[in-house]
């Protein structure tokens, strides 16, 4: 798979978390903080080889521009 750097999160200071890159197969790959509230966490449903990431909204709106 190859990742193409889409952006960083304008919060970002010193390294490229969090970040969105897109890949060669027409899919997104999300760096993000892994979420370990356990309230957070009981509200979703996640299979064991799965996680779930937090990023910010300027993250993400970046989509929308790049499709």
């Amino acid at each position: 798979m190859k990742l193409t750097f889409v952006r960083k999160t304008a919060q970002s200071q010193v390294n490229n978390c969090p970040s969105l890159y897109r890949t060669d197969r027409g899919t997104f790959v999300v760096q993000g903080w892994r979420i370990s509230d356990p309230e957070a966490l009981a509200q979703l449903d996640i299979p064991a080889h799965e996680t779930a990431v937090e990023v910010p909204a300027d993250v993400l709106a970046e989509i929308a521009k790049t499709l």
